[in-house]
């Protein structure tokens, strides 16, 4: 496909009132999933896992995430790293599923091993029977291929290509915004795993920072009508909120409660819900039409939940997500339609963040085809 069709554009307004959103094949395309994962999910800092998932030194989790094998690792001086999930003679990936390691994380091919720092420790064979050192085989130039990390509070950003901002500059817009939560004093209280979702990753951002769809998909398992709601833009940050003047966060049916609904681009998403409880959400591009989600339950201050405080909580947040996600599939089966060749219509007061979203989504792939372009005229 030429760089022109592989490219994508949203189609301009006629007015103020008619705000198109990106073309269908932004969710559909392989030739875009490839230049996305190269561009919006490589150029800054990509969300992939939670800290307290890597408890005691040899800990690691393997991720397939925008088509890259990686591994987190929680090594012996007690810090999270992150590596290409490849052995270095052979390419082949290392790990493939969440355990302890030990000391050693050993490839099951040929038996090269590598300390938890990513060091080459023993590459048996390499020059022959038992010539495992042989002269002129440099071991320290063959460890582990490391991505550049940063841990804010419990969640892991990678960056694949060594060059965003400081992750402090990059995320100001959406720290600033918890000046009144000592995020230091969250603490853990339960995991919601989805597992994957028939729906491209976009999808799920756009319908978490809307409030437009809330009073229509949510209305038995939430109270927080349309009206009372506000959106917000910030850079790379935006979504929505509603204050609630008479909260109700006893309801073990449905939320009614002050909230915040908050995205880093380009895939971090985090709700703070009164009076105590904090969600963040791991969505997990796999491909164009399928994502992995799950969710962690946090709440703030230290705050203990008891068991059945916990369940009427999980209860609360599985129904509200699985109708979610019910929507978000069916978007994606209609992007299959030629009448969503030109991406439908954003409403422009309830689906300012999702316009947001959508520009950086276009200023991040249009990059690529500028940088390559120079590359050629070279």
């Amino acid at each position: 496909m030429s760089r022109e069709r592989n490219s994508i554009k949203i189609k301009k307004p006629k007015n103020l009132n008619t705000i198109f959103g990106l073309p269908a094949k932004s969710y559909t395309d392989e030739d875009f999933w490839k230049k996305e994962c190269n561009t919006v999910l490589s150029n800054g800092w990509l969300f992939v896992g939670f800290s307290h998932e890597l408890k005691k030194s040899g800990d690691v989790i393997p991720l397939l995430i925008a088509s890259k094998p990686i591994l987190l690792v929680r090594n012996n001086n007690n810090e999270i790293t992150a590596f290409h999930n490849v052995c270095s003679h052979r390419c082949l990936k290392l790990v493939d599923e969440k355990k302890n390691v030990g000391k050693v994380i050993r490839c099951p091919y040929h038996s090269w091993s590598y300390d938890l720092e990513g060091k080459l420790k023993a590459a048996p064979h390499i020059g022959g029977t038992n010539k495992h050192k042989p002269e002129g085989f440099n071991f320290s130039d063959h460890g582990l291929k490391p991505i550049k990390i940063h841990i804010w509070h419990d969640w892991i950003f990678v960056n694949f290509n060594g060059k965003a901002k400081k992750f402090e500059e990059y995320a100001k817009p959406l720290i600033k915004k918890f000046n009144d939560i000592d995020l230091t004093k969250l603490r853990y209280v339960a995991t919601l795993n989805f597992g994957k979702i028939n729906t491209n990753w976009k999808f799920l951002i756009e319908n978490f920072i809307e409030p437009y769809h809330v009073q229509f998909v949510h209305k038995t398992t939430t109270n927080q009508p349309l009206k009372d709601h506000y959106t917000f833009v910030d850079g790379n940050c935006y979504g929505s909120g509603i204050d609630v003047v008479n909260e109700d966060e006893k309801n073990s049916s449905a939320l009614s409660v002050t909230s915040r609904y908050l995205s880093l681009f380009p895939n971090f998403i985090i709700g703070t819900y009164f009076p105590n409880q904090v969600g963040v959400y791991l969505n997990i591009p796999i491909s164009p039409g399928v994502t992995s989600q799950k969710r962690i339950i946090y709440t703030t201050d230290g705050k203990d939940m008891n068991k059945k405080e916990i369940q009427i909580t999980k209860d609360i947040w599985w129904s509200v997500h699985k109708e979610d996600h019910e929507m978000c599939e069916r978007l994606q089966e209609g992007r299959s339609s030629p009448a969503a060749e030109e991406g439908g219509l954003l409403s422009p007061v309830w689906e300012k963040g999702v316009q947001a979203f959508q520009k950086l989504i276009v200023e991040a792939t249009m990059k690529l085809s500028k940088s390559t372009k120079r590359k050629k005229n070279v």
